[in-house]
């Protein structure tokens, strides 16, 4: 048996298809597992143990409805029995079709869902998590959900690159979009209370984009913090996360590659619905329950209130608290 799994984007969704992978690959270990990504979030996939071929989709190279169709004929040959679409939008439906294979789709929410909750109508409530989703598109073939055991794999090379950070605890500051970003306030009077009560180094990481708010973090924070915005690649930012004390996050890629490392996470939620992920030992939920939250599906670039209540009174210390309590120091 041959198959196609498709999830182009982004890093965390990826991430997120590997306990499907995994499952698929313990019930069916013969079956060759190709997938599908674009290459910007290739690296939140390559070495995945449950993987057998990635295949790369430049969507700069086959535009349109005829380059969907030339990209989708250079793989038809493959001969795929099964294609598994876990992105479910326009483009993977389009090329899932020209392949011609027997596809099964996971469930998105429902349009007239989006719809009012885009139109501020109600407020957005998930029907269950984004896995247990995608394990439905597999049911027919009998490859049962067992939870949120994600997959992220980096190199040894990676690891030497971080080496000199071993033991630090990591902040990813940075999001999708702005609601979703817990303050720069907030980080680095964390950082500060970390640093001086429990003699913590901090290593903030994200990409160029987020050197900004790191260095107003690193200067609240009173030089507690190294910025590493930018220069690591995302393979480097899980080598880093692998040997860390711990992470705090928003929600955001470094959450899932934090748990697919097998280090303790905690996300911080605002606007978004926290219920859309499982928690354990690896992700520990961080969340006012505000009366105006969950309010968005994947955060605004302004609080539609405009209070944004739900990331500003969230405090440093409430935070430190959570964390106290589930690392043992108190």
């Amino acid at each position: 048996m041959r198959v196609l799994v498709i999830r182009l984007s982004s890093i965390g969704d990826v991430i997120l298809t590997t306990p499907v992978l995994k499952e698929f690959k313990k019930k069916y270990p013969s079956a060759i597992v190709d997938f599908m990504v674009l290459d910007k979030f290739k690296d939140s996939i390559e070495g995945c143990p449950y993987v057998d071929n990635l295949i790369i989709f430049d969507k700069k190279k086959y535009l349109g409805i005829r380059g969907l169709k030339k990209f989708s004929d250079s793989v038809k040959g493959n001969g795929y029995d099964y294609v598994f679409d876990l992105h479910s939008k326009l483009r993977s439906v389009a090329i899932s079709r020209f392949i011609g294979a027997k596809t099964f789709r996971y469930r998105k929410r429902a349009l007239w869902k989006t719809i009012l909750v885009k139109a501020k109508i109600i407020r957005y409530r998930t029907d269950d998590t984004i896995v247990k989703n995608y394990f439905g598109a597999l049911k027919k073939l009998e490859v049962e959900y067992r939870g949120e055991d994600l997959n992220f794999t980096f190199s040894p090379e990676d690891l030497d690159a971080v080496s000199e950070y071993r033991g630090f605890v990591v902040f990813a500051p940075g999001a999708s979009k702005n609601t979703k970003k817990w303050t720069a306030d907030g980080f680095g009077n964390l950082a500060r209370l970390l640093k001086g009560k429990y003699g913590k180094k901090i290593a903030l990481i994200g990409g160029g984009g987020d050197n900004e708010m790191c260095e107003s973090i690193n200067a609240i924070s009173q030089g507690s913090c190294v910025n590493l915005a930018g220069k690591l690649s995302l393979k480097e930012s899980g080598a880093l996360l692998s040997e860390a004390d711990f992470l705090v996050t928003n929600d955001s890629g470094p959450f899932h590659i934090s748990r697919g490392v097998k280090k303790k996470a905690f996300v911080i939620f605002g606007p978004t619905d926290p219920n859309m992920f499982e928690y354990d030992q690896y992700g520990v939920l961080v969340y006012r329950e505000e009366p105006c939250s969950p309010c968005s599906l994947h955060g605004d670039k302004v609080c539609p209130k405009d209070h944004f209540n739900c990331m500003k009174l969230l405090k440093a210390e409430d935070v430190l608290k959570i964390i106290e309590k589930n690392m043992g120091w108190c």
